[in-house]
């Protein structure tokens, strides 16, 4: 069975690259475009890894991260923040429970090595 991932930002076109990206890799892709959808998507599909914007509309990365970590099944799952916003949200997204947190923009070539790494 293959690892599914969840993908979550609030541009189409960038959930659409990771999608097409990560699914010739042999992932399953389920994709999120709010920090709300996000958590419900996550206790739905439970994911094997997610990987967060933080800067998005209706809830944010922080915040979903944070729901996200308050169910128990979903304590443990790989969550790594991807964000425009260099060292700003570092230390917050690790606070909060985010495994690594990633800079944009992502180059293609790295985002299949970035979750695999989680499997290892």
């Amino acid at each position: 069975m293959p690892k599914r991932v969840l993908v979550v930002d609030d541009f189409t076109d960038t959930r659409r690259l990771a999608k097409v990206v990560l699914e010739k890799s042999g992932f399953e892709v389920i994709e999120a475009a709010d920090g709300y959808e996000a958590v419900k998507r996550a206790v739905k599909d439970r994911p094997d890894i997610i990987l967060m914007d933080l800067a998005m509309p209706v809830m944010d990365g922080i915040q979903a991260t944070q729901a996200i970590r308050r169910h128990f099944d979903l304590s443990e799952v790989p969550i790594v923040a991807i964000t425009a916003y260099g060292d700003f949200y570092n230390d917050r997204a690790r606070d909060v429970g985010c495994n690594d947190v990633v800079q944009k923009p992502i180059e293609i070539s790295r985002l299949r090595p970035l979750v695999e790494q989680f499997f290892q």
